[in-house]
């Protein structure tokens, strides 16, 4: 069984194997697509084909579209050249259901790729063709949060940026200047509206997108690299809008036991494979069968219904009140404290900590305990049954073989969003007090005890990528377990309000957060007293 054009004529052999397959025309949908696109998604990732491309197979299987996908990569071209070409832009959804079912789903929804590269000239003249075309409504973006950024840790303007800020919009090189130079070709061919519609898990990531476009608009106008009125019609909302979403859903990286899995079905020629720039990519994607996108409803060039593939468009304040509710109590934060203690504990599983009934009962007290009171609820999605969801449902998931480790990647530019928005709800309300906090105190401890690179047995491990790791190490640097703790070389970062949201001294919480680290560093053992303890 070969995943291609070819491979998928024998339609029966699939099926027997327990495949779910496309229910339409492709080449129908393929023609129609290339002829009046209505969807350009950038970024070719994990979560981009098993969530919006199967909704969008699951709206062709139903007749409520004919038109597909095309994906466009602008950070790592081998994903497209490895992955999508030779496999005809097929992908196999491998879905893990709590219940130990699981669903294999062949995506045939993304019907053409091509590479954001402006050194590739047939896929620049097939972008700008894209970028022309009146049918176009969505352009959505899953990049992540970087891909964003204009500027270093240090706040420097990067160097790909500032040469497209001098040279313009004819030949750039970074990301964003690529697709600011395609949007500006849709101005210069009409000022033709279009939704830019940022998928990504950030706060406000439609803001986001909308600063770093529009300080391309203002460079280039500023250099006269590009007509008067593109400034305008990148501001005017009526002509390109930037909604904001809540996006989510678990897509762990593709699992070895998933491809073997699918070679035992008969599969060939479905390997892994580890690009140059360290993505790893494969045919296939596993993921959770949870899955949420809440979207602003603001699409100038008007959008097909979606809705009905379980997309959920409303205002941007409720956009940002579910965003809010995942991101600062009901999920991110208790992914973090799971991540953080899995390290610790030795853990190599997110499913397998939910066994233990300590770190269960700590996920549970800073979710329903410290997190639910200060939540305004969404109304387009319950916080109670959302976090119920969470912790009985998605995180015990056996089958998804999420790693703490992948988890704890970036903890401390997470830290002040997923812990510090409650302290501060906590400082603002005249019924809840800061210091019956205690989970929370305990994670930022954990944090700390985890930076010293030893488990709770004494064993060495290695800490997850971090841009502060560095910085934020030397706290504990001549910190040993089983010797006396100087809690006095924690204060520098224990008042800094960008790791953790707020002055953990001003809000009254640097001394239990210090109590629970000195005694976390008593020797092997200690990290599992404490949290037994508190918990």
């Amino acid at each position: 069984m070969q995943l291609d054009q070819n491979g998928l004529e024998n339609r029966l052999q699939w099926k027997k194997a327990g495949y779910e397959l496309f229910e339409y025309d492709r080449k129908a949908v393929q023609r129609a697509t290339k002829e009046n696109p209505f969807w350009i998604h950038f970024g070719g990732g994990n979560i981009f084909r098993a969530f919006q491309a199967n909704a969008v197979q699951k709206l062709l299987n139903e007749g409520v579209l004919n038109k597909g996908l095309i994906v466009a990569e602008g950070y790592d071209y081998e994903i497209i050249e490895k992955m999508n070409h030779p496999h005809d832009d097929y992908t196999i959804l491998v879905t893990f259901k709590a219940d130990g079912s699981m669903e294999k789903t062949v995506i045939g929804s993304i019907v053409e790729s091509l590479t954001l590269d402006f050194d590739n000239p047939r896929d620049t003249c097939r972008l700008q063709e894209i970028f022309k075309k009146d049918s176009l409504q969505i352009v959505s973006f899953t990049i992540t949060e970087k891909g964003y950024s204009l500027v270093n840790g240090m706040g420097e303007t990067l160097p790909a940026v500032e040469t497209d800020y001098r040279n313009g919009p004819d030949k750039p090189v970074s990301y964003i200047g690529k697709v600011a130079s395609l949007l500006y070709t849709r101005y210069k061919n009409g000022a033709k509206p279009i939704a830019m519609v940022s998928m990504d898990n950030c706060s406000h990531n439609g803001d986001r997108l909308y600063e770093a476009i529009c300080s391309f608009a203002e460079k280039w106008t500023e250099n006269q690299k590009a007509g008067a009125g593109f400034l305008d019609y990148v501001r005017d909302k009526e002509k390109v809008s930037f909604p904001w979403t809540m996006i989510d859903k678990i897509t762990p990286r593709p699992d070895a036991s998933v491809e073997k899995l699918l070679r035992e079905d008969g599969l060939e020629d479905i390997e892994a494979a580890v690009t140059s720039k360290n993505t790893y990519a494969a045919p296939f994607v596993n993921a959770e069968e949870c899955e949420y996108l809440v979207i602003e409803d603001a699409f100038p060039n008007g959008r097909p219904k979606l809705e009905k593939g379980g997309f959920l468009f409303a205002t941007k304040e409720t956009v940002e009140k579910t965003e809010r509710m995942k991101v600062c109590t009901c999920l991110n934060p208790l992914h973090t404290t799971l991540a953080i203690f899995g390290c610790l504990l030795g853990y190599t599983l997110i499913s397998e900590e939910m066994k233990d009934k300590a770190l269960r009962r700590l996920v549970e007290k800073i979710g329903y305990t410290e997190g639910l009171p200060v939540v305004v609820n969404p109304g387009i999605i319950d916080p109670k049954e959302f976090i119920d969801t969470v912790l009985n449902v998605r995180i015990p998931n056996p089958f998804m073989p999420d790693t703490p480790q992948r988890i704890a990647t970036d903890t401390s530019q997470k830290l002040a969003v997923r812990f510090g928005e409650t302290i501060k709800a906590y400082e603002a309300s005249e019924k809840l007090r800061v210091e019956d906090l205690k989970g929370i105190p305990l994670v930022f401890a954990g944090w700390l005890r985890y930076l010293m690179g030893v488990d709770d047995s004494g064993k060495l491990f290695e800490l997850s990528p971090d841009p502060l790791l560095d910085t934020v190490r030397a706290y504990v640097k001549d910190i040993k377990l089983g010797e006396p703790v100087d809690t006095w070389a924690l204060e520098p970062v224990l008042r800094d309000e960008r790791i953790f949201g707020v002055n953990l001294y001003q809000a009254g919480l640097a001394e239990t957060v210090c109590g629970y680290f000195s005694r976390m560093c008593a020797g092997p053992g200690a990290v599992r007293a404490v949290l037994e303890e508190v918990v």
